[in-house]
């Protein structure tokens, strides 16, 4: 399997990012990391693996870049509304210099976002926001509405709301899209949700699927058995979903 390294300095963050990118053709990924985790985690954790066969024939070509949520929505020492900046600056990034590298490296434009927990969030919330840049989304484990406690996970924005928090978050602005161009959009990508039965997340999952079914948004729901939020359920769902 083809395994590339590779890393710059981002305009849009001000700091070094890295990612990796694994095969050597076929629909680009672009996987998200959890969110405490690095781009060379699910390589670790064997994920990359499992899609060896996809990867070395050429039907897959994963990107793994970083996250930097831990100096972002999980940064104690800074406010919510510096947390939320701080998110652009990395939806920036991804749009305006991985996007991008991903067209340099690749003739196919038809990207799927993709992630695990917190990366789950980070790839519905983009190819929402932008769906003419992707073709589909695999969201496993994921929560879509950061300012919401649920269980011991608690409200990343500490109560403080703005106009830029509703816009990055799935769950409330999904709800109230109107414009015909962009709900057409949306219809066009191939949306696929996979949460566990005992996960904190699954009524907010619950809660995306009933906004997606409202705005007659096709799309598959999977609640799996347990908690199902470790690594080897997401090796599994990407067996099946990617």
């Amino acid at each position: 399997m083809k395994r590339a390294y590779h890393n710059w300095y981002s305009q849009s963050i001000g700091r070094q990012m890295e990612l990796l990118v694994f095969g050597h053709t076929g629909t680009p990924v672009l996987f998200f990391p959890t969110r405490s985790a690095r781009f060379f985690d699910y390589e670790n954790w064997g994920m990359i693996g499992t899609l060896q066969d996809k990867i070395d024939s050429g039907l897959l070509q994963i990107y793994c870049v970083d996250s930097i949520d831990q100096e972002a929505f999980y940064n104690s020492q800074t406010s919510p509304e510096e947390k939320i900046n701080k998110h652009l600056q990395y939806e920036r990034y991804i749009l305006e210099e991985v996007i991008p590298f991903i067209y340099q490296q690749n003739t196919d434009n038809n990207i799927i976002s993709a992630g695990c927990s917190m990366g789950a969030f980070h790839a519905v919330n983009i190819a929402f926001k932008h769906p003419r840049l992707f073709k589909k989304i695999v969201a496993m484990s994921g929560r879509y509405d950061l300012t919401q406690q649920m269980g011991d996970f608690q409200d990343l924005l500490e109560g403080y709301r703005n106009e830029t928090i509703y816009f990055n978050s799935p769950n409330q602005y999904l709800s109230n899209i109107s414009d015909p161009n962009l709900l057409s959009e949306l219809r066009k990508l191939s949306i696929t949700i996979a949460v566990g039965e005992h996960d904190a997340f699954l009524e907010n999952n619950r809660q995306l699927d009933r906004i997606l079914w409202d705005k007659e948004i096709q799309h598959e729901f999977y609640i799996w058995g347990g908690e199902a939020h470790r690594s080897k359920y997401w090796k599994q769902m990407l067996a099946i979903y990617l």
